[in-house]
């Protein structure tokens, strides 16, 4: 399984998360190229090489009409309605002329030579930002505009990555907790806490965390960008790893200022987290436990057992323990308190490994077996179903060594 890891440790943004991928590619100057002929109005791209903390990746630079608006790597990607107006980056004051969600999904629809999937990607970037800002600002979509300057970049940074994602192909996609910076940022609106409103709603769901930072880490278009492709945030999964990139933002911060995308492959190296949940029993006859057990599988567990103990008083129990997926957790519990006579349930996470499984039919004598396909690790396992097999002897009156032993010759 390709998987693709984002390193937010220094946030996220459009410029920076096009360097980083930019830097996975096998022939970086020919996407280059082929970003420079897409025909967004304006819009040229310049990949340069730039150096953080002693680290070298790159530097994407957007030009509109041959200048650089603004600082895009951490700059509020700014949306309003129509009777707004602002000042943008700097101070510059600038027209009235703004661009409506309908007005980009016309460009990207009807002028932009990319591919029905990149533009289906980048019409729900936008919808995310401009969802969020409705919510934050309070007026209908249909209201929300992206002001002039700041809206071509933005679909640059959008249509790139987008594009990216799909040059490289990765199967999953996976990413760190965002980190978002802290202090404030000054937009069309005033001075707003960091994260920016618009950028703490679209990172709804999303594990993000401050720090010492004071600066807008994480813009609008990056927190879209994340949202709409990262399948999972967490610790990067185990991998082997083909290549790395740095996205490298403009400012500079005691800390590397760049955005990392590490691309590996996991087929074979499946690390995933699972939880545990335990309670210790005292008073349930066999048969109840045995029917909880029951239950508790129907219901998702992963798998269940029972562990002999001592208890209090010198009391002889058992320890139940439920394995099951994060998602799961709730419902575990639930079900452990409806079937059990437990008034407290413990938990624990754990990471564990597993081989890659399939099922397949094989014909025998017998009529249609499973059989049950186990690899990873350098390691391939074969094994009949028993249901198959208990159902075979019992017709056949023979043992079940037997009817194994006669379909493994075959």
């Amino acid at each position: 399984m390709k998987t693709l890891y984002l390193d937010c440790s220094m946030g996220a943004a459009g410029d920076m998360l096009t360097a980083a991928l930019t830097e996975l590619l096998p022939e970086p100057e020919k996407f280059i190229e082929k970003l420079n002929s897409l025909g967004i109005p304006g819009v040229s791209f310049i990949k340069e090489t730039s150096t953080k903390c002693g680290i070298t990746g790159t530097h994407m630079s957007v030009l509109i009409n041959g200048t650089e608006e603004g600082e895009h790597s951490h700059e509020h990607t700014h949306t309003h309605s129509h009777e707004h107006t602002h000042s943008h980056g700097g101070g510059k004051e600038h027209s009235h002329h703004h661009s409506s969600l309908w007005d980009i999904e016309h460009i990207v629809r009807f002028h932009l030579n990319i591919s029905e999937k990149v533009k289906k990607d980048i019409i729900s970037v936008y919808r995310l930002i401009a969802d969020a800002e409705s919510k934050v600002h309070g007026v209908p979509v249909t209201e929300i505009h992206f002001h002039e300057v700041g809206t071509m970049d933005a679909l640059a940074d959008i249509c790139a990555v987008c594009m990216l994602i799909e040059e490289l192909g990765p199967d999953r996609i996976i990413a760190s907790p965002v980190h978002v910076g802290s202090g404030s940022v000054k937009c069309a609106h005033g001075i707003l806490p960091v994260p920016a409103p618009a950028t703490a709603e679209i990172l709804s769901g999303v594990p993000i965390y401050g720090g010492s930072i004071k600066s807008e880490l994480c813009t609008p278009t990056g927190a879209a960008l994340l949202k709409h492709f990262v399948s999972s945030f967490g610790d990067m999964p185990m991998m082997l790893l083909t290549k790395t990139g740095y996205g490298m933002g403009k400012k500079d911060f005691e800390r590397a200022n760049c955005v990392r995308a590490m691309l590996g492959e996991s087929d074979l190296y499946k690390n995933e987290s699972v939880y545990e949940l335990s309670c210790n029993i005292d008073d349930m006859t066999a048969e109840a436990i045995g029917f909880a057990m029951g239950e508790i599988l129907k219901g998702g567990a992963l798998d269940v057992w029972t562990v002999a103990i001592g208890m209090k008083k010198c009391r002889p129990g058992v320890m139940l323990c439920v394995l099951c997926r994060e998602e799961d957790r709730s419902r575990m519990a639930e079900l452990i308190f409806r079937h059990t006579s437990t008034i407290g349930i413990r938990e624990n996470s754990f990471s564990r490994y597993t081989l890659q499984r399939r099922t397949e039919t094989m014909e025998t004598p017998f009529g249609s077996v499973r059989k049950k396909i186990s690899e990873g690790y350098g390691i391939k396992r074969e094994k009949i179903e028993y249901d198959d097999l208990a159902a075979i002897a019992s017709g056949e009156g023979k043992s079940i060594t037997e009817i194994k032993a006669i379909i493994e010759g075959l």
